[in-house]
């Protein structure tokens, strides 16, 4: 085989390539590692695909283009969030992944540093080095404290932090977000990922800060993470930019037609996700409390927990022990070794009774038997 490396931009060929959760393809696996949502999504879903399909359910409709600005989903987007937002305030993407590169797009680069937290979303280092960009990397320390000033002196274009955060699922308030927002002279972009399960979100925050965007994803709290829509809330002239070097057609036909009919559902969606932070908040009560665990108060479908082994111990090989333990018995997890603060823990999303009281009852036997 040809090797074209040499023809590629050099900073292309130094690439490393996102790196999601392990997918099996075989059956009988528990998995609880990529915060897929444990039930599936309303069934007005399924109702809209097959009416896209056509009258004969032919597909006859898919030789056509998509609504090329997916007009109809912003304009109920815009809807959903009230606080004066209308179509110009939104922008949909191929999940919100797409509108997270868009925005690198419009405000990174070799000159103009983007800036993120660690730990965080370890797809943002990848998107900013497809375009070749500088970064501006400010750490956590254990407390999850948000580092204001830290933000604000970061001498980025754009700072990207998710809230609640990934993977701790610590969530900051409005008004340690407002704080940022009135130092930082840069776009701060919320990426509100796992927004539906915490207690507050920064939408309101939209209507006084113009150097606010907020990101959010239907794969997650709405069961839609293999349809791949996401969507970004700003200032006008901030969508306006993503337009400018987003995708023409980067929303297909079926995908907007199931985020209409999930967002027009909620009844449905609040029961679900009532229900996932009903069981997170017992799993955190049974590890933080019980086993003594040290676990952070997640506003997520997720939970971030240090374990011990049966001698109290804790630390990234107690950590590992215990995620090939479960992997062993086919329940995936997630595990974050690179990085000092996240490797002694490990990342179980949020599933259902059955899951969870599956990676409980796989938990006590490690306990039994691990040194």
């Amino acid at each position: 085989m040809a090797d074209f490396s040499s023809l590629a931009l050099p900073h292309v060929a130094k690439l490393h390539a996102y790196t999601p959760g392990l997918q099996p393809t075989e059956s009988g696996w528990v998995k609880l590692n990529t915060n897929e949502c444990p039930y599936g999504p309303s069934p007005r879903v399924a109702e809209a695909i097959r009416r896209e399909l056509g009258p004969d359910a032919d597909g006859e409709p898919l030789r056509l283009y998509p609504n090329p600005k997916s007009t109809p989903l912003r304009q109920l987007v815009a809807k959903i969030h009230g606080h004066g937002l209308r179509e110009e305030n939104v922008i949909i993407g191929n999940g919100s992944d797409d509108v997270l590169n868009l925005l690198v797009r419009v405000f990174g680069g070799p000159a103009a540093a983007t800036g993120f937290t660690l730990p965080s979303y370890s797809l943002y280092p990848v998107l900013v080095a497809i375009n070749d960009g500088a970064t501006s990397v400010i750490e956590f320390d254990r407390s999850m404290k948000l580092p204001v000033e830290k933000i604000a002196a970061s001498g980025a274009r754009a700072f990207f932090l998710t809230s609640p955060n990934a993977p701790t699922g610590v969530a900051f308030t409005n008004a340690e977000l407002a704080a940022v927002l009135e130092r930082f002279p840069g776009v701060l972009v919320v990426d509100e990922a796992y927004a539906p399960f915490a207690k507050e979100n920064a939408v309101a925050l939209l209507a006084r800060h113009s150097n606010l965007v907020i990101t959010r994803t239907l794969s997650k709290a709405h069961a839609l993470a293999g349809i791949r829509v996401g969507y970004a809330l700003a200032d006008a002239g901030v969508i306006d930019l993503l337009d400018r070097v987003r995708d023409s057609y980067n929303v297909n036909r079926l995908s907007q037609a199931a985020a209409i009919a999930a967002l027009g559902d909620p009844g449905y969606y609040d029961a679900i996700i009532g229900k996932i932070i009903r069981t997170r908040d017992y799993w955190l009560g049974e590890w933080g409390g019980r086993l003594g665990w040290f676990t952070y108060e997640s506003q997520s479908n997720f939970i971030f927990t240090e374990p011990k082994n049966a001698r109290g111990e804790s630390g990234p090989a107690v950590a590992k022990a215990l995620y090939e333990f479960l992997l062993s018995r086919k329940i995936l997890v997630r595990a974050f070794p690179n990085h000092a603060l996240t490797a002694s823990f490990l990342r179980i999303s949020v599933g259902s009774d059955d899951e969870m009281f599956a990676v409980n009852t796989a938990i006590e036997a490690w306990l039994k038997i691990a040194p």
